[in-house]
């Protein structure tokens, strides 16, 4: 039969029954596909339906290694009690495991093989916080059209990304995963991610599945604690942590993952408010919902669910349509349905969303579209792949300070000194959740520096120290070398395993000796440029004080010396802004820049404000910075109007220049306050930004379109929407110093 595949002969030659009633507030659906659905759910045995809801590891394996099965996978393959499998990756190893499935089986269903691809997959990419330092959605969306690419060719369907919490808390780990603390620029980021991943149809071979997560808050997680407790109010859920997953759903999101936390007592893994009322019947979402590893077990742990079967009954009846690794659907489901506690019905709309999705994929078409070693061979890690990945982490960088314009250096300077822990370190640069990144891919700062310079310029290299160790004896090769050196680049930072799941921090400090060791090289007086590569915001106040310049890297990726290179000799300008606030200290946390004014707001001249003793309220840097090798200048803030209806929209103006000497990139960014409301609103909310390029002396008028419903909130009776008042607009380069204006929206 050439192409088309046993199962779908199979499914073809299945008598036509009627469709099953949809749940109020889905939206219509292929009603071919649905009688395909509908056939075929009509000949399952419940073994088989609870076997279509459950996910397993394969065993864990080293980049490079062959992935094995556990025992009695393929057994379980083969009487259907399997629907997907995670962490099976490699052309020929999906295609074997497939063909179990397609061959072996009763119903011939294919499995979706899912693994975490991050930021990339072998061709790495910045951490996703580097990459929602672009400011660049559509540069996002190709950076994950890569990732679909080297993944589709691996035999790898599905992804476990983007992660799109808020996080306004640096301490939490998993800060490094996502786009910031904004929800503007966050919902941007998550669409632009979906796109890249699904592209504009699934069928395709070079698409995967996306899937939002952790559905929801799990960026809320108390004292930046992992897999903590999140405690909110429902307009803060609705305002702050949604509308990057609503923006996904938009978007097109093909399934979610629900989070380990609760909010407010209730876990999210059975939170059918969740899952079901916002998620489905709210926003019309028709994928399918997988929970997070081994958290349908886990409500046991967190007191909601007493035994196993009733954790199982509590995440299906809510909405988590797929179990990951806790096996209790497969345990349970039969046993539930038997007894009387569980409708079928329910059971069979979870399996139709599953199978909804293969469909999507292609999988009954070709269940080894995804299975070509050929593909696998020309693609994974294409000098295509590498050029786009060296763009973005460039332009994910972030100059944080540039004393009397150090940079960008000379290439032609007589002898340069590249000092610190990461300096010719090619693991760490990679980041966390690194798929199947290699140190060997990667290009290091100091070799990156090395190929940049030309045939004179000495280039000097010491350690110094570890990232994270008190040793000193690499102190004084470091100084010797400072001696020698006309200027000093130190990269120092953070290991890639301090950032992540399961890696938060309770202090944000330079790990190890690091400050020790930049403090004895600053001690010989000469120049330096300080290199930071980590996963989150750092409390660097020492530095901004000291140090004449400081570019913040994040974890950069393979490309990470050729793009830190770029920007340092001045190839390309630093256009890089911060999607996330910098505290001073660890006692400022959480800071974010969206917080309310309260009734006395910070004074830090007077003290019955709200403030600290010991340290400025302000940041050190706030969200949305970042400096350039030129400068720019701000006009005055043009409305259309002064006043508009609700219904309508409002041009906002301002003319921005190049007052420097270098071209260089700005990204504008459009604020608003609502002064007054049923509900006390935020000093500002980003509601629109747009990156232009200016030649030296040249200026451009940019303007943004404002209309009421970017102004709508949750309002007092927990309605969207937008309230008649006066509102403040501000433009600028960053969320503190802006061009402001003002006004008035009036009701109809």
């Amino acid at each position: 039969m050439n192409r088309i595949s046993v199962a779908l002969a199979f499914l073809l030659a299945l008598p036509i029954v009627q469709s099953s009633s949809r749940p109020p507030g889905t939206p219509p659906l292929n009603s071919a596909v649905e009688r395909r659905l509908d056939s075929l759910l009509a000949l399952m045995t419940l073994e088989e339906k609870a076997g279509q809801l459950t996910q397993y590891t394969a065993r864990w394996t080293a980049p490079g290694e062959r992935v094995r099965l556990i025992p009695d996978q393929e057994a379980l393959i083969r009487k259907g009690k399997v629907g997907s499998l995670l962490n099976a990756y490699g052309a020929d190893v999906t295609r074997r495991i497939q063909e179990i499935a397609v061959k072996e089986s009763r119903l011939k269903i294919p499995l979706v093989f899912g693994y975490d691809v991050i930021h990339g997959l072998r061709t790495v990419f910045p951490i996703p916080l580097g990459e929602a330092s672009t400011w660049e959605p559509g540069l996002i969306e190709k950076a994950a059209r890569v990732a679909a690419t080297e993944a589709s060719a691996m035999g790898i369907q599905w992804t476990f990304a983007p992660m799109v919490d808020i996080a306004r808390d640096p301490r939490w780990g998993r800060i490094a995963e996502g786009s910031g603390e904004d929800p503007y620029l966050g919902a941007a980021m998550a669409a632009a991610h979906v796109r890249g991943f699904q592209g504009d149809d699934l069928s395709q071979p070079n698409t995967i599945l996306s899937c939002p997560k952790h559905f929801a808050a799990y960026g809320g997680a108390e004292g930046g604690r992992d897999y903590n407790a999140v405690d909110i109010s429902e307009r803060t859920l609705r305002d702050v942590y949604l509308p990057p997953f609503e923006a996904a759903v938009k978007a097109g999101a093909a399934t979610i993952m629900c989070s380990f936390n609760e909010i407010a007592g209730v876990p999210s893994t059975g939170n059918r408010q969740l899952l079901t009322d916002i998620l489905r019947k709210e926003w019309g979402f028709d994928g399918f919902v997988v929970s997070d590893w081994g958290s349908i077990g886990e409500l046991r742990a967190h007191g909601f669910a007493s035994s196993g079967a009733e954790a199982a009954l509590l995440a299906l009846s809510a909405g988590t349509d797929m179990d990951m690794e806790s096996n209790l659907y497969g345990e349970q489901v039969e046993v539930l349905v038997r007894s009387g506690k569980l409708a079928e019905s329910v059971v069979d709309e979870s399996v139709r969303r599953i199978l909804r999705a293969k469909i999507r994929l292609g999988l009954f078409d070709d269940p080894y579209r995804y299975c070509s070693v050929v593909r696998e061979r020309s693609l994974i890690l294409h000098p295509d792949h590498r050029a786009l990945a060296r763009d973005v982490a460039r332009r994910s960088m972030v100059l944080l300070k540039n004393e009397k314009n150090l940079l960008p250096l000379n290439k032609q300077a007589g002898t340069l000194a590249v000092i610190g822990p990461l300096a010719a370190d090619s693991i760490n640069p990679l980041g966390t959740w690194d798929a199947l990144g290699r140190p060997a891919d990667v290009v290091t700062v100091l070799e990156g520096i090395r190929k940049a310079v030309s045939p004179q310029t000495t280039v000097l290299y010491a350690k110094g120290c570890a990232i994270d160790s008190s040793a000193t004896d690499g102190f004084g090769e470091a100084i010797a070398a400072a001696r020698r050196a006309d200027v000093v680049v130190m990269v120092l930072g953070e290991a890639s395993s301090m950032s992540g799941e399961a890696s938060c921090r309770s202090v944000l400090d330079l790990p190890g000796n690091q400050e020790a060791l930049l403090k004895a090289i600053h001690a010989v007086g000469k120049p330096i440029v300080v290199i930071l590569m980590n996963g989150r915001p750092l409390t660097i106040p020492w530095l901004d004080q000291q140090i004449p310049a400081i570019l913040e890297a994040w974890m950069p990726g393979v490309e990470a010396g050729g793009a830190v290179a770029d920007v340092i000799f001045g190839d390309y300008a630093p256009s890089g802004r911060l999607p996330v606030t910098f505290p001073r200290r660890v006692g400022q946390v959480p800071i974010y820049y969206n917080h309310k004014s309260t009734g006395r707001p910070a004074d830090d001249t007077v003290k019955y404000t709200s403030r600290y003793l010991d340290v400025p309220s302000s940041p050190l840097y706030p969200f949305g910075y970042g400096l350039s090798y030129t400068r720019f200048a701000y006009g005055r803030l043009t409305l259309s109007a002064a006043r508009i209806r609700e219904g309508e929209s409002l041009r906002v103006g301002i003319e921005v220049r190049n007052t420097g000497e270098r071209p260089g990139e700005e990204t504008v960014q459009l604020y608003v306050q609502d002064e007054f409301g049923s509900v006390t609103r935020p000093v500002k909310e980003l509601k629109g930004f747009c990156k232009i390029a200016l030649a030296p002396g040249e200026k451009k008028n940019i303007e943004f379109m404002l209309s009421t419903a970017d102004l709508a909130f949750t309002t007092l009776d927990m309605k969207h929407r937008v309230e008649p008042g006066t509102f403040k607009v501000f433009a600028g380069g960053n969320s503190r110093d802006l061009a402001a204006s003002s006004f008035e929206v009036v009701a109809r």
